[in-house]
């Protein structure tokens, strides 16, 4: 029986015999698989940008399964060329790399582990609007270790893989063009709801970014709360990029409207709340005015006899 320290100098005599020529083609191997990836990937997106929504969705939800198995290709053959170089020390080898997974690797890992999630079981693909943490945005790539996520501020997230263990996802749209928008408008609490609600139902319907039908319908809401009155709408656009230009277009439309109708914003309540000083000065002046009215009147005292 070989003790644990024999096999392990076994192996450090077999690390400083592998040769640079086989370290330069495992690195090598790694080096396509990833410039393969990203080219395929690269080319591959800008070709859905020339499809239809739906033609887009469905080529995009490839994508990264292709990167994975090309990945996957490349770990074989990296695999194999270790196989050749260790033998029958690769069982030491597997756990002297568990160890570093364990200690200093394990956040990589478990990225890894959370990208191989994502593409399978596809919580949201590229192309979706998903909000993860204190993350929202367009979903551009998934990759081994990170998805990028493109923010209504134009910035480019990357967000681990594996906040998918650690996190709730919401998808917006899960897999397909279509999107539900919510658009709130306050209005003060006296105009007139019934003319607000017909603005806002016209300026929904008329907008050319709304896509409308029996699966998606426009739904009309409105609340009447203490200072103002909140009329909501929700419908869908037809391709989800349109989000914000749907929003702003229906706003715009709607205040026109309600300017001409008389509708007005809520104004602005501010309770008259006297501050600390001002109300110690009054504290001390009624006790000041209280005092004086109970100090006895010396002139209006006389003796009785």
């Amino acid at each position: 029986m070989v003790d644990g320290n024999t096999s392990r100098e076994q192996l450090l005599e077999i690390f400083k015999s592998v040769d640079t020529q086989t370290l330069i083609t495992m690195a090598l191997i790694f080096l396509i698989a990833y410039v393969l990836g990203r080219v395929i990937t690269i080319i591959l997106l800008k070709l859905t940008e020339k499809l239809s929504h739906t033609g887009r969705i469905k080529v995009e939800v490839v994508i990264p399964i292709i990167k994975f198995v090309i990945y996957l290709i490349a770990f074989y053959f990296i695999f194999r060329e270790i196989f050749k170089i260790f033998g029958p020390e690769i069982f030491l080898l597997a756990g002297l790399l568990g160890a570093a997974i364990g200690f200093g690797l394990k956040d990589l890992f478990s990225d890894i582990v959370g990208g191989l999630v994502i593409t399978f079981e596809k919580p949201y693909q590229i192309g979706d609007k998903i909000s993860i943490g204190n993350y929202y945005g367009e979903v551009t790539d998934i990759g081994l270790r990170a998805t990028k996520l493109f923010t209504p501020d134009a910035n480019v997230v990357t967000a681990p893989n594996s906040l998918i263990f650690k996190e709730t996802v919401a998808s917006a749209n899960y897999g397909v063009s279509e999107m539900m928008v919510v658009i709130d408008l306050y209005i003060a609490g006296e105009s007139h709801v019934e003319t607000a609600m017909r603005i806002l139902w016209e300026a929904v319907v008329s907008s050319k970014y709304v896509y409308i039908s029996r699966e998606r319908p426009v739904i009309l809401l409105h609340k009447a709360l203490p200072f103002y009155t909140r009329l909501r709408a929700k419908a869908y656009v037809n391709d989800l990029r349109d989000q914000f230009k749907f929003e702003s277009d229906v706003h715009t439309r709607a205040w026109i409207e309600f300017q001409k109708n008389g509708i007005r914003a809520p104004q602005l309540h501010i309770l008259n709340i006297p501050s600390i000083e001002e109300k110690y000065e009054s504290d001390t002046t009624t006790r000041r005015n209280m005092g004086s009215n109970l100090r006895p009147n010396a002139g209006g005292l006389k003796d009785s006899k």
